[in-house]
């Protein structure tokens, strides 16, 4: 199978050696994202709904490169800062996963790469997921 990495262009991608994300046939892993604006800062600093709702966008970008979208996710993990942020957190994932209900886990985590990172998000898709 071709493998296809799929860059954002985030400075991080060749320092650390990493692709936003990776598709192999149908399957699709999108990496570790967050908020990061097209400026390259975070967007909704100490605000966990934001940065999820932008993260999740981020993520709905790559997948678009790699031809799937948000309806071909089997699987998301959650990284956060603070746990007791779970209900904002949750909202903000369920907006755009309420109805497509893929396996998911939401653990807490001493630090991101960033103070101003709260929440960090992977996603794994199956293109064609969506049609079954």
């Amino acid at each position: 199978m071709e493998r296809q990495n799929i860059s954002s262009g985030a400075p991080w991608e060749p320092i650390v050696g990493y692709s936003r994300a990776v598709k192999v046939g149908p399957y699709v892993h999108v990496t570790g994202t967050t908020a990061i604006g097209a400026d390259g800062k975070v967007v909704g600093v100490g605000d966990p709904y934001t940065q999820t709702v932008k993260a999740i966008k981020n993520i709905e970008s790559a997948l678009h490169k790699a031809g799937a979208t948000l309806k071909d996710v089997v699987r998301t993990r959650m990284f956060v800062i603070n746990i007791a942020d779970w209900e904002k957190i949750g909202k903000a994932h369920c907006e755009f996963f309420g109805d497509i209900r893929p396996a998911t886990s939401m653990v807490q985590v001493s630090a991101l790469i960033s103070p101003e990172m709260l929440v960090e998000i992977e996603a794994d898709a199956v293109i064609g997921a969506s049609q079954g």
